[in-house]
């Protein structure tokens, strides 16, 4: 792994953001590479010039992105589906499963709304949702087991955290819940496209992601993965003409629904949504993902450094096993005062709360970071 820099160099013309801002925000909303951009202008005038005439094409493109999320994440083909965002992913899981009256929901606390909301949302039909504690972000099977009810059904956890960063081991909480034979959803949209994942291999039944922050494509996009192994335990809620078998037979009307995670795209595909995402894609894949996360790390690294030397409180946890591409800490001085002024020095980085986050990708440099660290030092110490 542990690329040169200038590998990473020669992409930053694709991201013209470069031009304009020092972007260290990616666990809000990346910007798009121009790949991306070319991509669904190319569909758009495809479109405009031909009408529906290209809809077999873009058909195959469908099919195209979707072998290529399935390879990111280590599934089969036809455990993917797409859908609008990780919210109305979780919300497919949590309303198409068939619940029973005192089963149990356990999620992180804090944690991000999205995997929260829906979970509450099954109160009316008796599920209670219950919370596994964090430490600074931080969580493990010990915490686990310190939350577990005999009836719980279901576990949902962020692979990584929006706030601290921390990087859940998904591969012991699978194991955790394999043992105790617990269905494991996970939100992923703070690690895919920069952090390796082999959803075998961590025994997770249920996967989203949004695909506007790590992956480098666009909002209102997504990809809901549903293992075959938990396949007949999950109806979709919403159905339409493409949710069955013969979806191009309009006349005869046949309630007989695809067997696997298709079934979960009830109608017309945001085409639009999926060219963007298959365009990063194909570059995120070209560079390789593993390449990606030790980069970033290797930014962060640098980030981490600078921080300590200016007796900054680094909030993320450094230890490897909890690392991820965030790297918060909460500055010694007026943490609000401090976000505007970085952002009009045309520095891009995330304000919650007391806490500044910073979120480089691969196309960020040694130059960003110093960058980052002039404006912090302009402002600390004018």
């Amino acid at each position: 792994m542990n690329e040169p820099l200038n590998l990473y160099d020669s992409y930053r013309s694709l991201f013209p953001v470069t031009e304009q801002y020092t972007y260290l925000n990616h666990a809000a909303a990346s910007p798009t590479p121009m790949s991306v951009v070319k991509a669904v202008m190319d569909l758009y005038s495809e479109f405009s010039h031909f009408g529906i005439g290209s809809y077999s094409k873009w058909m195959k493109r469908i099919k195209e992105v979707r072998i290529m999320c399935a390879g990111l994440i280590k599934a089969d083909n036809h455990e993917i589906a797409f859908v609008q965002n990780t919210s109305g992913g979780l919300s497919t899981i949590a309303a198409g499963l068939k619940w029973k009256q005192g089963d149990i929901v356990l999620v992180p606390r804090p944690e991000f709304p999205a995997n929260v909301y829906p979970w509450l949302n099954l109160e009316r039909q008796g599920v209670t949702t219950g919370y596994i504690s964090r430490k600074d972000g931080r969580f493990g099977v010990k915490e686990l087991e310190k939350s577990l009810r005999p009836q719980t059904r279901l576990i949902s956890v962020s692979s990584v955290d929006f706030l601290s960063g921390f990087s859940c081991n998904l591969e012991e909480v699978g194991s955790f819940c394999q043992k105790k034979g617990i269905l494991l959803c996970v939100d992923a949209i703070q690690s895919l496209g920069a952090i390796p994942v082999d959803v075998k291999k961590c025994g997770i039944h249920f996967l989203v992601a949004g695909s506007h922050k790590w992956l480098l494509s666009s909002m209102g996009c997504g990809i809901l993965f549903i293992s075959k192994d938990v396949n007949e335990q999950i109806h979709p809620v919403q159905v339409g003409w493409k949710s069955v078998v013969e979806e191009e037979d309009f006349f005869e009307i046949d309630l007989d629904l695809k067997i696997d995670a298709l079934r979960f795209e009830p109608g017309s595909m945001n085409i639009a949504g999926i060219y963007a995402l298959g365009a990063a894609l194909e570059l995120i894949l070209e560079i390789g993902v593993e390449n990606i996360y030790d980069h970033v790390l290797d930014i962060n690294n640098m980030i981490f450094k600078g921080l300590k030397k200016r007796q900054q409180r680094v909030y993320s946890s450094m230890e490897q096993r909890d690392r991820s591409g965030i790297l918060t800490f909460i500055p010694s001085v007026d943490p609000q005062k401090l976000f505007y002024f970085l952002l009009e020095n045309k520095i891009m980085v995330s304000l919650r709360g007391k806490y500044i986050r910073l979120a480089p990708h691969f196309y960020n440099n040694h130059d960003d970071a110093i960058n980052f660290f002039k404006a912090f030092d302009n402002f600390c110490f004018k």
